[in-house]
């Protein structure tokens, strides 16, 4: 597998990718609408950024339940983190479930931390919401 920046002719793979790891997943034309740079490692896994203003966020990044703990996660994020420095962007943002073990420490080991929370903003079918945890990284910024 190889991964690579996605175009529009690869709506409907980003669509599937997306709908294997959410549900219910974003159709085609919703991450269209976005107007988002998404990066694709095909069969595997999708991510969507969107830089604005200095500032970039991950929209979302799903892995499919086959190719999880396999790096596919690390290295798209890795691209878009590539892609938002391009871009000129002073931080990246995004935002995770707070039960969500797994994509915390990838965000994490990629230098990402806590910056706020919004309290019980995905919902659990038989439980509680859970808190979204916002979480931050700088870029482009002298070491």
């Amino acid at each position: 597998m190889s991964l690579r920046r996605a175009g529009p002719r690869d709506l409907d793979a980003l669509a599937l990718l997306h709908a294997s790891a959410f549900s219910p997943g974003w159709s085609a034309a919703e991450i269209s609408a976005l107007d988002a740079v998404a990066f694709l490692e095909e069969g595997a896994g999708m991510i969507l950024l969107r830089t604005v203003a200095g500032e970039a966020e991950v929209l979302t990044v799903g892995v499919s339940p086959g190719a999880r703990r396999s790096g596919v996660g690390g290295r798209l994020l890795q691209a878009a983190l590539e892609a938002a420095e391009r871009e000129g962007a002073k931080a990246v943002y995004l935002e995770v479930a707070e039960d969500n073990v797994a994509a915390r420490r990838l965000y994490a080991s990629h230098g990402f931390e806590e910056a706020g929370r919004r309290r019980a903003y995905y919902p659990r079918a038989g439980a509680g919401a859970v808190d979204a945890l916002v979480l931050r990284r700088a870029l482009n910024t002298a070491s």
